[in-house]
């Protein structure tokens, strides 16, 4: 360190804060892990819904959802409990990559003011490419006291520790 605060040596060998860096083998189908909870208020869903654009009256207009719609109050934009849930799991693992998401589906509506928290579970992985692995987990978002309001199943490509392990699909 100087002696303003500021590091001046080589920062490769400072280990980074908040990520993980398991790798295809160290992944366990089966495995669970839960998130901690996080209540969504008021403010956050208009902002949310704000930067997407999304102004449907479910999610945006109180008297329209108090006054005419199905659950007398107004939602959470799915998009946005999708993003939470999946955010509450996030990892910042250097060695896997995003391939895409399946089975995605709001089972519940999540309100202004509820709790949410996530289950994720290992379901399986396979060989896929030269220096990459496919994994595949399961994301359930729950809500209050464990009413599952969202399913969805996100793929993932994760680097080998030994890639002449493993044969990459053809």
């Amino acid at each position: 360190m100087t002696a303003r605060g500021y590091y001046d040596g080589d920062s490769s060998e400072v280990p980074l804060y908040n990520v993980e860096n398991w790798l295809y083998e160290d992944f366990e189908p089966g495995q669970k892990v839960r998130s901690i909870r996080r209540t969504i208020s008021e403010g956050e869903c208009m902002l949310f819904n704000s930067l997407v654009m999304d102004n449907h009256p479910y999610v945006a207009d109180e008297l329209f959802a108090r006054e005419e719609g199905l659950f007398g109050r107004r939602l959470v934009a799915g998009a946005m409990v999708f993003s939470y849930g999946l955010g509450l799991m996030a990892n910042n693992n250097v060695n896997a990559f995003s391939y895409g998401y399946d089975k995605l589906r709001f089972i519940r509506p999540v309100f202004i003011g509820d709790t949410i928290y996530t289950v994720r579970t290992n379901l399986e992985k396979r060989p896929k490419y030269k220096e990459m692995g496919l994994v595949r987990v399961s994301y359930e978002v729950f809500r209050n006291e464990g009413e599952l309001a969202l399913y969805a199943e996100h793929l993932q490509t994760v680097k080998y520790r030994d890639p002449s392990a493993h044969t990459p699909e053809t």
